[in-house]
């Protein structure tokens, strides 16, 4: 078996208007007090993130990059058992108070919901 890579390289990544277009349309959907996440199947062996952190929500920048890194680092980990579907990840205006640990554990939660549930879905 071949070393799994952790890095987070632009294949794994949504990029165009369009790939986010498909995920908002008919997603799976995993939320709490500080993420909701939308996912669908992709046509791909490898799973794909996207990141929708709102002005909105959380105003300043530093507190959105935060966040933002936060949940590059827990995908860049987990997106081996993630499958193929590509995922969508909306931050919540009470996810800038809480604690790193706490935003990991809500994650990996989500993760694991969207799998069991993309399991389903086309």
């Amino acid at each position: 078996m071949a070393e799994e890579v952790f890095s987070f390289s632009p294949q794994l990544r949504l990029k165009k208007p369009a790939e986010y277009k498909k995920v908002f349309a008919k997603p799976v959907k995993s939320s709490d007090q500080y993420f909701t996440l939308l996912a669908i199947r992709n046509n791909f062996d490898h799973p794909r993130l996207g990141l929708a952190i709102a002005k909105k929500n959380i105003r300043k920048a530093v507190q959105r990059n935060v966040i933002k890194r936060t949940v590059r680092e827990n995908f860049r980990i987990k997106q081996h058992s993630l499958g193929n579907i590509d995922i969508v990840v909306l931050a919540r205006r009470e996810a800038v108070d809480a604690p790193l640990d706490l935003l990991r554990k809500s994650l990996e939660r989500h993760w694991l919901k969207l799998v069991s549930r993309c399991d389903s879905c086309s």
